[in-house]
């Protein structure tokens, strides 16, 4: 390419792996990455020397302009993360995922980008996972009700029947349906992105990430990841304590597979909106489990606690990414736990 591949968010846990993965491809590489005081407390001493930094925040035009002068394409990583359940914090969602994105995305207008821009999006903005009735078909249950959860009643029902139902694996054309703040913003910065698309011609790749894991993941910080809260309490000796009765089936991919996806996204011969998976899901138990074998820690603790917000069955049909964007998860799950359990996490 032409230029220097800018990664927003390049200092983050997903958005390092990034640009590792295209330096070591031969790219120039600039990162923009603002230093959130929630994600980080230091500049990582992990970022690799040979790309360029420039630190600021990307709502800032001054910033961004500088960022994406004669970038060839955008790796778009920068996101505020975490469920935003409180909102006290809806305004900083907004702002740093969906205010950030415009004025990117108004940036690389002003000056004719015509390369690839990749997203990163998330499994959340499904909502609920693909559910069929028996009876019904393929339905989309509502939000599960506090008092069903309080009960341990954790499965949702046939919203028109009631009887239960079978968990499927969502395709990228199931309808959006955001449950929190952090849901809402990353479908708001999808449409944004489309919206751009169509405007300019440009190639515009949404990688719908599932539940990523690996090295340079944070702890200790609201917006951790459930992997990496049971890390935290593994490295504290205490036991991985696993809301609800563990049942929630979820789609984990190692981060340096998302790595590669966005590498052969930012290709750009395949726009459009993928997950990012392995393909083979697994219940948050079966998660907890192997990690506390990896760490040879206590067995996890189910409490049945519930968290509003979230939702019982996540997990992703893998196949469009395979067959367009050219992309299969390779890393091994138990391999990626003992690695995950024996790597530092971020501060």
């Amino acid at each position: 390419m032409k230029g220097p591949i800018l990664v927003t968010g390049g200092a983050g846990f997903i958005g390092s792996h990034v640009v590792d993965a295209l330096l070591d491809g031969g790219h120039d590489v600039r990162v923009l990455d603002v230093l959130l005081p929630a994600a980080h407390r230091e500049r990582p001493d992990y970022l690799d020397p040979r790309a360029e930094w420039i630190e600021g925040d990307l709502r800032d035009p001054g910033a961004v302009a500088r960022a994406v002068d004669g970038a060839a394409a955008v790796s778009h990583q920068a996101a505020m993360v975490g469920l935003g359940v409180d909102l006290g914090d809806i305004a900083d969602y907004v702002g740093h995922n969906d205010l950030g994105t415009a004025v990117l995305l108004r940036a690389l207008a002003a000056r004719g980008f015509a390369g690839a821009l990749v997203l990163a999006s998330s499994m959340v903005v499904y909502g609920e996972g693909r559910y069929a009735c028996p009876a019904h078909g393929i339905v989309r249950p509502p939000p599960r009700a506090a008092g069903d959860l309080d009960a341990g009643r954790f499965e949702p029902p046939c919203p028109i029947c009631g009887a239960p139902l079978e968990p499927r694996a969502v395709p990228e054309g199931s309808p959006g349906d955001p449950r929190n703040v952090y849901a809402a913003t990353k479908l708001a910065q999808e449409h944004l992105c489309a919206a751009f698309a169509r405007e300019t011609g440009a190639a515009v790749t949404a990688l719908r990430y599932h539940n990523v894991y690996g090295p340079r993941m944070p702890r200790d910080t609201p917006y951790a990841g459930v992997a990496s809260i049971f890390r935290s309490a593994l490295a504290a000796g205490e036991a991985p304590r696993v809301f609800e009765d563990g049942g929630q089936r979820r789609d984990f991919v190692h981060v340096r597979d998302v790595a590669r996806a966005n590498v052969l996204a930012l290709a750009g011969a395949a726009p459009g909106a993928y997950n990012v998976a392995s393909g083979t899901p697994r219940t948050v138990l079966d998660m907890a489990r192997a990690l506390t074998r990896a760490f040879d820690g206590p067995e996890p603790r189910v409490t049945g606690e519930w968290r509003a917000g979230d939702v019982r069955h996540v997990f992703a049909s893998a196949e469009a990414a395979a067959e367009r964007l050219g992309f299969r998860a390779s890393e091994d799950f138990d391999a990626g736990m003992r690695e995950f359990a024996a790597a530092p996490l971020r501060a």
